[in-house]
């Protein structure tokens, strides 16, 4: 099977916005094809689960996860809290937080999350407990405020904007233990979040991007050696 795909769902190439990836799961927005999702668990070779949040499809936005556990924003609908609950292989948190991004505002793998400074001193212990995460991170660079949007981060790897700075790359690569990449998806745009969903076993990228950009991304994340 191939370990990743460009492809694009109804026409857009952003998405990103419409799924969450784990080494566990993968979560994706309703509208989302299901000749899509049989691409995505193909690629990712995890169970896909086919959702809402807040009446969108908008998945990648308002979602974080890792393996074990699923964070919300309280913002979810009862409705669609009860799917989500129903998702064998993890916890769901509801988190009460005028940041509902959470995707956005979160960079995370199963052991490191990166937090945007948006959010209080309180908040970020409070959503690294929930995650099971220790030790969260705060980047001082241009894309600190959204390090959800602005990189992508696995168990195996992890490529973020090149408007990163450089100590906030070694403090990343410090807690991560592997090298960090520097790229773009979908013609220039710095927001991978967006453009990539990704796991340990697989990627798949916006339709836009250039074979010079899916190489990067497949370097970083650990498919090429």
């Amino acid at each position: 099977m191939p370990h990743l795909i460009k492809t694009n769902f109804n026409g857009d190439p952003n998405i990103g916005m419409y799924a969450v990836a784990t080494d566990s799961f993968c979560l994706v927005g309703k509208s989302v094809p299901d000749s899509e999702v049989k691409k995505i668990k193909q690629v990712l070779n995890v169970p896909v689960y086919k959702l809402r949040i807040y009446g969108t499809s908008f998945l990648g936005i308002f979602i974080a996860a890792t393996s074990k556990k699923i964070l919300v924003p309280k913002i979810i609908f009862d409705e669609e809290l009860e799917e989500f609950k129903k998702i064998k292989e993890a916890k769901v948190e509801v988190i009460n937080t005028r940041h509902t991004a959470l995707k956005n505002n979160i960079l995370c793998n199963d052991n490191v999350a990166i937090f945007s400074n948006e959010f209080s001193p309180e908040e970020k212990k409070h959503l690294s407990r929930k995650l099971g995460i220790k030790n969260p991170i705060t980047l001082a660079s241009i894309n600190k405020a959204v390090p959800g949007s602005s990189g992508i981060l696995t168990n195996s790897g992890g490529i973020i904007s090149p408007s990163t700075q450089e100590k906030d790359i070694k403090k990343i690569e410090k807690k991560t233990n592997f090298e960090l990449g520097l790229g773009t998806v979908n013609m220039g745009s710095p927001f991978l979040g967006a453009g990539v969903i990704a796991n340990s076993n697989g990627f798949l990228v916006g339709s836009l991007s250039s074979g010079i950009e899916i190489g990067r991304i497949d370097e970083s994340l650990g498919f090429l050696n």
